[in-house]
């Protein structure tokens, strides 16, 4: 009985492990258009060549200073963003996310 569950155990462990994608994952593949109906209007699009456009989704995040409960000082901020390529076709391709100081007008892609 107890190797078993010991069993059980270890394929429910490696399952989970082996199954530990990105929730960003399933929307390679998936149409720009309906990218927008779940997450919302990205804050910046930039055309991205001939590759497509990158869609720019941030939030700005602000540290708290003197790390107080109940303290609504802001203290260093960044800004948490993810940037989602989409080729011609409309169908995203690759994301990538990033912290960075730099306001979603200063974004530049390279």
């Amino acid at each position: 009985m107890i190797k078993k569950i010991l069993f059980l155990l270890t394929i429910f462990v490696l399952h989970s492990c082996s199954s530990s994608k990105s929730s960003s994952d399933k929307w390679i593949g998936q149409s720009k258009k309906n990218l927008i109906k779940s997450w919302g209007t990205p804050i910046r699009s930039i055309d991205n060549a001939e590759q497509g456009e990158v869609l720019i989704y941030g939030e700005q995040v602000y540290a708290n200073v003197n790390n107080e409960e109940g303290s609504r000082i802001a203290g260093p901020n960044y800004w948490d963003y993810t940037y989602v390529y989409v080729n011609k076709e409309g169908k995203i391709y690759s994301y990538k996310k990033d912290k960075q100081q730099h306001t979603p007008q200063e974004i530049a892609v390279k």
